[in-house]
Formats: C-alpha cells, structure tokens, sequence
C-alpha cells in the first residue's frame, strides 16, 4: 500500500467488569485486543464479523468516542501522520472536522427535537464554520446530494415525520456536510428495509467518489462488505483473524472462522451443494480469555500446539492475504 491514510497499531480496549470503590477491578472483557491494520486513501475497508466480535467499538475508538486501553491510531493529515489516541480537548475538536461516523440505528441517531435543518447544521455551529446564510446554504445542498429533494421541504421537518430511509440520509448528509477525510459507517443499512437498502449503499459509493471520503464499513453481512468494500478484515473476539482483498478472501478463505461465516451464505441455485464448514460450540466469554488463539474453542483443525501457544499473529500468505493460524 502506497500511500496510507489511516494505520492501526496495536490497538486495545478492555472494559472493567465490576470496579469496588477502594480496589481497581481484576477481569477486563477483552472487546478488542491488538489490532493492526491500514486504509489507503478512498478506499472501503470492511469489518466483518458477529455480533461481539467488537467491530463497533473499533469504529468508536477511531472516532474517538472511546478512548483506547492501548495502541495507536494515526491519521495522515497536512501530509503528516497524528496519533489520533493521544489527541485532547481543542485538538480533538479539530481532528473531529475530519473523521465523522454514520450509525446504525437512523432511529436513535437523530436527536427528535431538533429539525433536519439544525441536525445537519450541528456540525458547522461546533465547528464555528459559516453564518447562518452559509449553513442553510450548506445544508441545502447537503440535502440534495443525498436525495432529499426538494431540500425546502425537508429542512424543517423532524425525525417522526420521516421515513427510516430518509432519516438515514439524514444522518449522513450531517456526517459529510463539514467534508470529512474519513468515515467509519457502522452497519448504517441493517435496521432498514430491505427493499431501500441497495439505495443507501449505491448513494455512499457515489458519495464516497464525488467527495472523496474513505469508509471503514461495519457489516455483519458479507454480500454487503462485498457490494461497498475493496478489502475485508474478519474479526473473532477482538481479533482480526483474516484481511484481504475482498474477491480474493470470499473466493479463497484460509482461516476456519472466515470458512465457516462463508459456507453459512444461503446460495439462490438449489443444484448447487456447499459443503459446510462445521464449527463447535459458542461464542466464549471475552472476559479474561486465556493467551491463546480465540478461535481454539470452536476450531475443527486446532492441536495441541494452538493451545500452548500465544494467539497468532496476522501473517501475509500472499499476495497480502493476512491470516492469524498457525496452521494455514
């Protein structure tokens, strides 16, 4: 990767479990644990994963809405790279007019007492960009690039008066309107109909080309990742597990993890058998997990060697095919 936007080292967030009021607390839950990756300028990284596997609290760590246990986030900017993770109060702030984040819920993402209007303008009255003149101009023209047009007759519109699709765009017309570098989308069309969904991703691709912006995608769902995203990092437990381009990683999975959320895709021939990649048990508990590798409880290939060791460390196969197993 030639040129990189944002780089991800050793990145880690623990939650306490239970805190006393005169002792620290002793379990953690290990929501993400030393991750490492790069997104390149303009490019749709997707993080997959289940539920738990802290795909969501990864976007908030490089939104800075939680501040990470350990690791660092740099973002290139002036043509040098910040470490984001170290950032405090009026740095934060400025940083903030250049990473924005779509959420997933349009329903509980929207303040319901503010009009579309001062929901889009929010942005620019924090950051102390324009007058009024300038906002209402701004957030019109906002408006229409999402598709909520004519913008007149949603500025002053509230969120009830919405549908669930055009209060999404919404939400990401408030993202985009203080043109931001990079945008962290956490699984923005899951809680929509399935029938407006094509449409929201089909408007951030064309966003994310007229605008120039860099998506970190969240998705549970691969035909989604496959749809938005250039390169795929798998996520288990905190951990990525397997990064790649995006064709090369649904047509070649490496890891048992990637395998296994592969063969469990409906396929639309019936004629066509896929064999399933059969994996034991349950989710573990992420709190306190033992060192070795997090997949070792579930894993059909797993040996003695898996359990005496630490977990494995992301090693390109290839190609820059990027998988933590000692046995791939």
């Amino acid at each position: 990767m030639s040129e990189v936007l944002v780089r991800v080292e050793g990145l880690s967030k623990f939650f306490p479990l239970t805190r006393g009021l005169f002792r620290e607390s002793r379990d953690f839950i290990h929501a993400v644990e030393d991750l490492n990756f790069m997104i390149a300028p303009g490019e749709s990284l997707g993080l997959v994963g289940e539920s738990g596997s802290g795909k969501t609290t990864t976007g908030k760590l490089l939104v800075r809405l939680l501040d990470p246990t350990a690791g660092h986030i740099y973002l290139r900017t002036d043509g040098r790279e910040v470490d984001i993770a170290t950032l405090r109060k009026k740095e934060l702030k400025a940083f903030r007019r250049q990473v924005q984040m779509i959420f997933q819920d349009p329903y509980e993402s929207l303040n319901p007492r503010l009009t579309v209007f001062d929901t889009v303008a929010e942005p620019l009255v924090v950051q102390g960009i324009g007058n009024v003149l300038d906002r209402e101009e701004r957030v019109a023209e906002m408006l229409a690039m999402v598709g909520l047009t004519p913008p007149s007759s949603f500025m002053f519109r509230f969120p009830h008066e919405l549908s669930g699709g055009q209060r999404q765009r919404v939400a990401i017309a408030r993202a985009l309107v203080i043109n931001p570098t990079f945008v962290v989308a956490d699984e923005p069309t899951s809680m929509l109909d399935v029938s407006i969904r094509t449409s929201i991703m089909y408007l951030m691709q064309e966003l994310a080309q007229r605008l120039g912006v860099t998506y970190l995608y969240i998705t549970h769902d691969l035909a989604v990742a496959r749809y938005m995203c250039q390169r795929v990092a798998v996520m288990y437990l905190g951990k990525i597990v397997e990064q790649a381009e995006t064709e090369e990683l649904l047509q070649h999975p490496l890891h048992p993890y990637t395998r296994a959320l592969i063969s469990a895709v409906p396929i639309p021939d019936p004629r066509i058998k896929r064999q399933p990649m059969e994996i034991k048990g349950s989710i573990p508990t992420p709190i306190n997990p033992p060192p070795r590798c997090r997949f070792y409880d579930r894993c059909p290939i797993a040996t003695g060697f898996c359990e005496e060791n630490p977990h494995p460390p992301l090693e390109d196969k290839g190609g820059g095919h990027y998988v933590a197993c000692y046995l791939v």
